[in-house]
């Protein structure tokens, strides 16, 4: 696939020999003069991806878990500094904090909401499309690189994701410019830009952690294959870039490992509170294995988000229309590629520019596709850079080929063909689904094969390169009709912890649509085993955030409310289960719990200098309610359960300090374990239940006296607890 401008103009320049009788395929080197359509071209792309990205975004759910560790990082910065789910400091997310510190800055400038939390993502989303297109045009030109950018703007999961607070769109933009400046040290044989690189991937493992390193295999072996230096300066050049790297993927595991224990939050995600044990088991190999709280066995636990782990899963129900319409002729144009450099030279560009986007693509391909802990659909936005650079340079080649050689001429229409016909099946299976697109795309495509043809020769060359702009329309009409489905809520509904594109699909995991469940009746959808808290508060209303007055600076970052006034369900970022919303409209998410406003109100009120609100069981309910109320809440055993943050010690110390008055029991959480276990028991045996009737309730249900209160306690039971309980 690539653009009609690379055809070669039917005259020769007089200042330069004629071509030989029989022209090598490979592209010629770029003109240092660019196309006058060049620039408009690639602005009009950014343009597009920018509507894309922030059309009707205020309307969207984003991650409350990631939200209110922003929130929190504007009120504390050792909680930016941490990525802290709250600005008491008692527990991180279950991520390294570059992305929060990013989106925080933001909102510290700007004051919180979802413009001034989502501005930065999507600049970076626009910066990632703009480093591919410099890296491709410098190999295959003006032409290649837009299509690879418009390949890049259009991916539906890109698109989903991009509008979302999650971290993989600043994980994409720094591995790309890594990608981008490791071409450029083979390129040029410099140092520096080799450095850079390094630091890129070292700043992607903090976004990220090793989801940032994927693509570092490629990377290193490319350089050290086809880089001009010789051997020996090779080498000592990636000891060089190995030991950037290392301090630039590393300084913030070691300056949290410098911080006593008890100075500074539990990690969230690890199972002994260091960022090392994060580093190496949940978001390590526990991705890649299971385990770690990663689920495992690839159909089920956190692998059944996007279906049975395998080699073909990205062509599966679930991910199939979020990435994988490209991946074939990316496959064909890699493949193909590399056989046309022949054997060119070394350091050929060209061939050094495959390896390293061929490599991207394979690696990722086969760490999703294999993984059997968690993995989400968003994942695979990592995937489109590669399969972008394959798609414009790799086309161009096809078709400089298909032009000179007659035993080429079948690969680029054979590779159309199949694109064409994996898009049929993939709109096909979005039943009642805009139905008139698959059969414009197959018709589109044959008469644009025909054409191809029918003028390959050039005699002919503006109907050629309408022929060529014809199959690339047709190719990117499916994954454009799915990534326009989330901006217009035609079909691409978003749950702001598990994005998707496009309608529903398929039988199991997530598909697109509104509630991003397959098989669920109506728009909301059914609320799968991932559902989870709604992406944040509710828009509009009096007062913003309930109980803490309008927010500065914008819409607060949440969803809209549903028709009976509670927050819309979202899915759980990294695994979970249902808990449907809890008492007042405040989603529970995994674990139960929440808060009415009413109740809210009255802890407020009854806080008496504590430093935080409240206590409850996961990240989840804690999310919502800092997200609510303003204030610092406690999340006990973190996103799964499985985190050993609150010990009974521990909280009886924060009792005797007066720095937490008020527990929220229920959910099972904390997985069964003895700290748990023994932290329930305590609260229950010393606490003092809070009636209902005492923050305003007239719930016929409300026991007459604590006692019984405490007797009928439900899942969701608040008790307070004061300096005096602690035995």
């Amino acid at each position: 696939m690539t653009s009609a401008t690379d055809l070669p103009h039917p005259t020769v320049s007089t200042d330069r020999p004629p071509p030989a009788a029989d022209p090598a395929p490979n592209p010629a080197p770029p003109p240092d003069r660019a196309p006058r359509w060049s620039l408009p071209a690639l602005l009009a792309i950014l343009v597009l991806a920018a509507v894309l990205y922030s059309w009707n975004l205020s309307g969207s759910g984003l991650n409350s878990f990631y939200s209110a560790a922003v929130l929190s990082g504007t009120q504390s910065w050792k909680a930016w500094f941490f990525g802290s789910l709250d600005a008491g400091n008692f527990l991180t997310v279950d991520k390294p904090p570059f992305a929060l510190m990013v989106m925080g800055l933001s909102c510290r400038v700007f004051g919180f909401g979802t413009w001034q939390m989502m501005l930065p993502m999507i600049l970076t989303a626009l910066g990632t499309i703009w480093i591919l297109h410099a890296s491709v045009k410098r190999v295959w030109g003006h032409g290649a690189a837009a299509v690879a950018a418009l390949v890049l703007a259009l991916t539906p999961i890109t698109v989903a994701i991009n509008r979302d607070n999650n971290p993989d769109t600043l994980l994409v933009f720094l591995m790309a410019g890594g990608a981008a400046l490791a071409l450029r040290a083979v390129r040029d044989g410099r140092l520096l830009p080799l450095l850079g690189s390094a630091a890129c991937f070292g700043l992607a493992f903090n976004t990220k952690m090793l989801q940032g390193y994927i693509a570092l295999p490629a990377v290193f072996a490319v350089y050290l294959y086809a880089a001009k230096p010789a051997l020996v300066r090779r080498l000592v050049n990636l000891a060089a870039a190995a030991v950037v790297l290392a301090v630039s993927s590393f300084w913030w595991a070691a300056a949290v490992s410098l911080v006593p224990a008890d100075e500074r939050p539990y990690v969230g995600g690890s199972t002994d509170g260091t960022a090392w044990n994060l580093i190496m088991g949940y978001n390590g190999l526990g991705r890649v294995l299971g385990g770690e709280g990663n689920g495992g066995g690839g159909g089920g636990g956190g692998g059944g988000f996007s279906g049975t782990a395998g080699i073909g899963r990205m062509f599966n129900d679930v991910l199939g229309g979020q990435i994988s319409w490209l991946i074939p002729f990316a496959g064909i144009a890699l493949a193909c590629g590399l056989v046309l450099c022949g054997r060119a030279p070394r350091t050929d560009p060209t061939r050094a520019a495959l390896a390293m986007w061929g490599g991207w693509t394979v690696l990722h391909y086969l760490t999703f596709a294999l993984a059997e802990g968690t993995m989400h659909p968003y994942y695979t936005t990592a995937l489109a850079p590669g399969i972008a650079a394959l798609c414009g340079g790799g086309g161009l080649m096809l078709l400089r080929a298909f032009r000179a050689e007659k035993r080429w001429v079948w690969v680029l229409p054979l590779a159309l063909a199949v694109t064409a016909v994996w898009a049929i099946v993939l709109l096909r299976r979005a039943s009642g689904w805009n139905t008139w697109l698959w059969p414009a795309v197959g018709i589109v495509t044959a008469l644009a094969i025909v054409g191809l043809l029918v003028f390959r020769s050039g005699h002919r060359p503006r109907l050629l390169a309408a022929s060529v702009a014809a199959a690339v329309v047709a190719s990117v009409a499916g994954p454009a009709a799915y990534a326009w489905s989330v901006p217009s809520g035609s079909g691409g509904g978003m749950g702001g912890t598990n994005p998707t594109a496009g309608p529903t699909t398929g039988n199991g995991g997530f598909g697109g649509g509104r509630g991003g469940f397959p098989g669920a009746g109506g728009e909301q959808g059914e609320q799968a085993e991932a559902d989870g808290p709604a992406g944040g508060p509710p828009d509009g209303g009096a007062g913003g955030f309930p109980g803490s007055g309008e927010q500065p600076g914008g819409t607060p970052p949440g969803g809209t409310t549903a028709d009976d006034g509670t927050a819309p369900g979202g899915t759980a970022p990294e695994g979970g289960t249902a808990a449907g919303d809890g008492p007042g409209g405040m989603g529970g998410g995994m674990g139960g719990g929440g808060a009415s406003t009413e109740l809210l109100s009255y802890l407020k009120e009854h806080q008496d200098g504590a430093k935080w609100l409240l206590a409850v069981s996961s990240s989840q309910s804690a999310a919502q309610l800092v997200l609510s109320s303003g204030e610092p809440v406690i999340s006990m055993w973190g996103w799964s359960g499985s985190d050993n943050a609150m010990t009974l010690a521990r909280l009886k110390e924060l009792v005797e300090k007066g720095e937490l008055h008020y527990v929220q029991l229920g959910g099972g959480m904390g997985g069964g374990s003895t700290a748990a276990s023994e932290v329930t028991e305590w609260v229950r045996e010393n606490g003092t239940a809070v009636r209902e009737s005492d923050y305003g309730s007239t719930s016929s249900s409300t026991a007459a006296d604590p006692e019984s209160a405490a007797a009928s306690a439900s899942e969701s039971t608040v008790y307070r607890l004061d300096p005096s309980d602690v035995n």
